[in-house]
């Protein structure tokens, strides 16, 4: 599927509605079928003890129950991932109950995927492992297979992010970074975090600048309000702001809810919703968007 295109798949299957972040006795790697991937995600989890350095109103991660895990074991961790590999690539994995429905067109491996229960690049050694990962998908053969970081840009200005950034770009790489607000008020709305929204902004822009970025972008109704039209606009100003300065944003990807979020008074935009979004970002930056509509 060309990410470059805005056609939005369908997000009626359950599929796309449930993304556990467990199989069979893995404690660290997992697949799912993702609706932003259009195929299957083989997804690596940095973060077992659960613990992030955002709070996201809309996080879908359970914090309640306790992790069974609290530390990666990376020769466990790279035995699954080489494992998982193979039973995606030799179809295997769709004789599992829960991958048995997927459509034939879904059936490809596009990436491997650093996200899990918290922000990865929190993890210490994370070039060290994040070379690992490649050495075992480059024993694969799977040369074309994405490696894509899902992160919220807060570690960006470490030296070892620096170099798993590095790192990912040898390897067909692609840095899937969060901006999801315009302002500081809504920034800490939101995210409820401590780290500064001006750190967020000059990382991405830093990075952007060695390398293209996606954008991910999560707009909700907060107790039946949408953001305003206002905060939508400094939204446009802060993308316009990052390639202004030299930064590079391949796709702005605009979606909302598709899960149940950790506040009971997060809810999903209307389709209607997310289109005037996606046409205002459009209008006002000049970015190919692409957008994908809720399913609660």
């Amino acid at each position: 599927m060309d990410p470059h295109v805005d056609q939005p798949p369908s997000e009626s299957t359950p599929l796309f509605r449930e993304h556990p972040r467990s199989f069979e006795t893995n404690r660290f790697v997992y697949p799912v079928v993702s609706r932003r991937s259009g195929g299957v995600s083989i997804g690596v989890n940095l973060n077992p003890d659960k613990v992030c350095n955002f709070d996201c109103i809309y996080c879908q991660v359970d914090r309640v129950s306790t992790s069974e895990t609290k530390f990666v074991g990376r020769e466990q961790l790279l035995a699954e991932l080489d494992h998982m590999l193979s039973l995606v690539t030799t179809g295997e994995l769709f004789a599992h109950p829960r991958f048995r429905d997927t459509p034939v067109t879904l059936r490809r491996l596009n990436d491997i995927a650093f996200s899990g229960d918290g922000e990865p690049t929190t993890y210490r050694d994370f070039d060290e492992i994040v070379s690992a990962c490649a050495d075992v998908k480059r024993r694969h053969a799977l040369d074309a297979v994405k490696m894509v970081l899902i992160t919220n840009a807060s570690m960006f200005h470490r030296p070892a992010v620096e170099r798993g950034l590095a790192i990912l770009d040898a390897n067909q790489g692609e840095i899937w970074a969060k901006l999801e607000a315009g302002t500081d008020e809504y920034y800490y709305l939101i995210e409820r975090t401590t780290i500064p929204f001006r750190r967020i902004l000059d990382n991405i822009s830093a990075a952007a600048r060695v390398r293209p970025l996606v954008i991910q972008s999560l707009f909700m109704r907060v107790a039946g309000s949408p953001p305003s039209p206002a905060e939508l606009s400094a939204f446009c100003d802060r993308l316009n702001e990052i390639t202004a300065a030299g930064g590079k944003l391949s796709l702005v990807q605009i979606y909302t809810v598709a899960r149940r979020p950790a506040e009971s008074n997060v809810t999903p935009l209307s389709n209607a919703d997310v289109d005037e979004i996606v046409e205002l970002v459009r209008s006002k930056t000049g970015l190919t968007t692409r957008r994908y509509y809720g399913g609660l």
